[in-house]
C-alpha cells in the first residue's frame, strides 16, 4: 500500500475536466492531510499509453482512485484508511 500522502492528478494543459477534478479533489485531499500534484500524462510514455484519452486520472501510487470525474465518496473512503499521524 502506498505510504506517500501525495495524490497525482494526471492531466494535460488546458483540460477543463482536469481543472474541475482538481477543484473538487483538493479540499478532500487536504481534509485527509494529502496534497494533489498535477502531472502531465504526456511526460511519461507509459502514462500516455495507459491513460492518454482517459484523463483526468487520480492516482495514489499505482492505485487508480478516479477517472474522468471525481468520485468524492470513493476518494474519502480510500483516504480515510490513512489516518493523520
Amino acid at each position: 500500500m502506498p505510504r506517500s500522502r501525495e495524490l497525482w492528478l494526471l492531466s494535460r494543459p488546458q483540460c477543463h475536466l482536469c481543472d474541475e477534478m482538481l477543484e473538487e479533489l483538493a479540499p478532500i485531499a487536504q481534509r485527509h492531510g494529502f496534497s494533489v500534484v498535477k502531472r502531465d500524462v504526456d511526460a511519461d510514455p507509459a502514462w500516455r499509453e495507459r491513460y492518454g484519452r482517459a484523463i483526468p486520472v487520480v492516482l495514489h501510487g499505482n492505485v487508480e482512485l478516479c477517472r474522468h470525474r471525481c468520485d468524492a465518496a470513493k476518494v474519502h473512503a480510500y483516504l480515510s484508511r490513512f489516518p493523520l499521524e
